[in-house]
């Protein structure tokens, strides 16, 4: 009984340019797999704190004390960037002599929008290339089959006599490109798709509590005196 042929002997037997492809699509799959694992925790906690920051929003705490231990702290991300964002630009406008209370209210929502658009943008680091990775590992893999295909039938016009095992192992290492492209973009258009579902959820909640603190502001700012 003839001994079987191992993956490994088949990507090290195949052509050069299949094995760029392999080697292509192993990079591929691996940064796509840090990928997934990276934007999982970061997602998670990102749920975190969001669900954190509201419960302590609407616990009855002062918004401008909380403005205030907030503003100290570096590098804010997530909702709390939003809200410093809206309340540091309303309370700017406010000092203001003869401040219009519109025209305050249109720039703390200018504002708003671009914090959130921020966020939006870091959340969805690193999805294109999920996408890219998920739509064309697939076509990636299939043009090394190809190739490979073609170099084990050109590799019968030296032979007098064709057979299946003469032509078998060309092939069954060239459909291992093919299985490599599918390897590296199920992962990543399940993890696209996943993680593309979870930051909508998380800018639909940024942008409810950003309607909420505008019309808390909003309130404020159409009052003789403008505490919040």
């Amino acid at each position: 009984m003839s001994e079987q042929i191992s993956i490994y002997e088949l990507m090290s037997n195949a052509s050069l340019l299949v094995q760029i492809v392999m080697a292509l699509l192993m990079i591929a799959s691996v940064v796509s797999w840090v990928m997934i694992f990276q934007r999982w925790f970061f997602l998670r906690n990102a749920v975190s704190e969001i669900d954190t920051f509201e419960e302590h929003f609407w616990s009855g705490i002062d918004l401008r004390k909380f403005f205030g231990e907030l503003e100290g702290e570096e590098n804010l991300t997530g909702i709390e960037s939003v809200f410093v964002a809206g309340f540091r630009e309303f309370t700017r406008l406010s000092e203001q002599s003869g401040a219009d209370a519109e025209a305050v209210m249109q720039g703390v929502q200018r504002t708003m929008r671009v914090a959130v658009t921020r966020e939006e943008t870091r959340l969805e680091t690193h999805l294109p290339f999920l996408a890219t990775v998920g739509s064309t590992s697939p076509y990636v893999g299939l043009f090394g089959t190809v190739w490979g295909i073609m170099n084990s039938f050109r590799s019968l016009a030296n032979m007098t006599q064709a057979t299946l095992a003469s032509v078998a192992p060309g092939i069954s290492e060239a459909l291992v490109a093919t299985a490599m492209g599918l390897f590296a973009a199920i992962p990543a258009v399940i993890g696209y798709n996943r993680f593309s579902a979870r930051v909508e959820v998380l800018m639909k909640r940024y942008e409810a509590f950003s309607d909420e603190l505008t019309t808390i502001l909003h309130r404020a700012a159409h009052s003789k005196s403008p505490e919040v």
